[in-house]
């Protein structure tokens, strides 16, 4: 069995736009949601910006019961359950189901609970004052968090996932969801990923050397992909989502489809041949999209898009040569290529289902949204495509067909193909 697979719903927790109305508004003007941090200032963090969404968490209130919303404290799960909820409702179906919902199921994938609310049981258990800390806590301590609030709220009945793999989180959950559908396993699949770099993850990272140092003061500048004083990545939060329905199943209730997802792969480098835990094999980067083209049926000539993974680090140029590679095409041959991180950081885990709401509404709108800040593009990316490949600017054009990729530490790999809905 083989069923085609519509993206029938979107919804979005964006540093640059709650709602799929804002983030539109916000990708196509080139809108950055970067801010500076002063608390990050006081921590003597050498980057001292970050992608964070304006999200109003009593506006919880609106998607889930009061009794839940009390003592609700994981930040990523706040953001997972408005993006989720959002998108569910922009498919044109309500929460509430008396009978679990069989046919549907939910892939949702995140990194790691939130460790500014696991610091309050910590110190209570510390402190010998283990019975304060009241009955809410596994339930948002544990890495399902996320799909256990989502399903439950919608009452879904089919496989209820949750998945973790760094920085392709996203677009594998999706990629597995897309799977389950097309082989009859499922008629829709709510699918997305989430994420909060709360204090402790981002001091992790800055310890690391590898995020941006020189633009704490301009922060607005401070995610340069592509650029040649690209100076690392700039950690960002939040959520997408999406719903995936088997087409026939979309047609008969009438639903809105957005586009089409035509194929994919996931597969991993296993730290072999220059892979590392925290570099990608650039050969299992090249099978990856080709499998993801195979599976698809179609070859490079055909996409109109790349939508990177590019994080404004020395991997970028990396990366453009294993697509140049992958694809058989350079220079002014090069599809267009972007980089929504250039606006919102890298939102790890929830990069890739941000990015795949961004490369949806690009199909449906018909524009290909700018990198910002790429005002110095990278020489050794030019040398390899045509700078006109980079827009800089909002073009309008027709969008058929979108390569969203994500490589992750662990050495792993997510592609997926979209297309316009024909």
């Amino acid at each position: 069995m083989s069923n085609r697979v519509v993206i029938t719903g979107l919804g979005v927790v964006s540093p640059n736009g709650v709602g799929i109305s804002a983030f539109l508004d916000a990708i196509q003007k080139g809108v950055s949601g970067i801010k500076f941090m002063p608390h990050y200032r006081e921590l003597n963090f050498s980057c001292q910006v970050a992608g964070m969404p304006t999200f109003d968490w009593g506006s919880l209130k609106n998607y889930i019961s009061d009794v839940t919303f009390h003592g609700l404290k994981g930040t990523n799960i706040g953001y997972g359950l408005a993006a989720a909820l959002d998108a569910w409702v922009d498919s044109g179906m309500s929460y509430d189901t008396d009978e679990p919902r069989w046919e549907t199921g939910c892939i949702f994938g995140n990194s790691i609970a939130d460790t500014e609310a696991m610091k309050n049981v910590i110190s209570k258990v510390d402190n010998k004052e283990a019975r304060k800390l009241g009955s809410r806590v596994v339930e948002q301590a544990m890495n399902s968090g996320v799909t256990s609030y989502i399903s439950g709220r919608l009452g879904l009945g089919n496989k209820v996932i949750t998945n973790s793999a760094a920085c392709a989180t996203g677009t594998q959950a999706i990629l597995m969801g897309y799977e389950y559908v097309k082989h009859g396993y499922a008629k829709r699949m709510l699918v997305g990923s989430a994420e909060h770099v709360d204090t402790y993850v981002y001091g992790a990272f800055d310890s690391m050397r590898v995020l941006s140092r020189k633009f704490n003061d301009e922060p607005e500048k401070a995610s340069r992909p592509m650029s040649a004083t690209a100076g690392g990545f700039v950690p960002g939060s939040g959520a997408g989502a999406l719903v995936l329905e088997d087409l026939d199943f979309a047609l008969a209730r009438n639903a809105r489809i957005y586009a089409e997802v035509l194929g994919g792969s996931t597969n991993s480098g296993g730290q072999r041949q220059g892979g590392t835990m925290t570099a990608a094999n650039s050969t299992s980067v090249k099978r990856c999209i080709a499998e993801a083209m195979f599976t698809a049926g179609i070859n490079g000539a055909d996409i109109d898009l790349v939508s990177g993974h590019l994080t404004a680090t020395n991997a970028d140029r990396q990366e453009i040569i294993n697509w140049t590679e992958a694809l058989g095409r350079a220079g002014d041959d090069f599809p267009l290529t972007n980089s929504l991180k250039s606006m919102i950081g890298h939102a790890l885990s929830a990069a890739g289902s941000i990015e795949t709401v961004a490369s949806v509404l690009q199909i449906v709108h018909n524009f290909v949204h700018p990198n910002i800040n790429l005002d110095d593009p990278n020489p050794e990316i030019t040398n390899l495509i045509g700078l006109e490949r980079l827009p800089v600017k909002m073009i309008k054009k027709e969008v058929n067909i979108v390569a969203k990729a994500n490589f992750g530490f662990g050495d792993v790999n997510s592609c997926l193909i979209l297309s316009k809905y024909k």
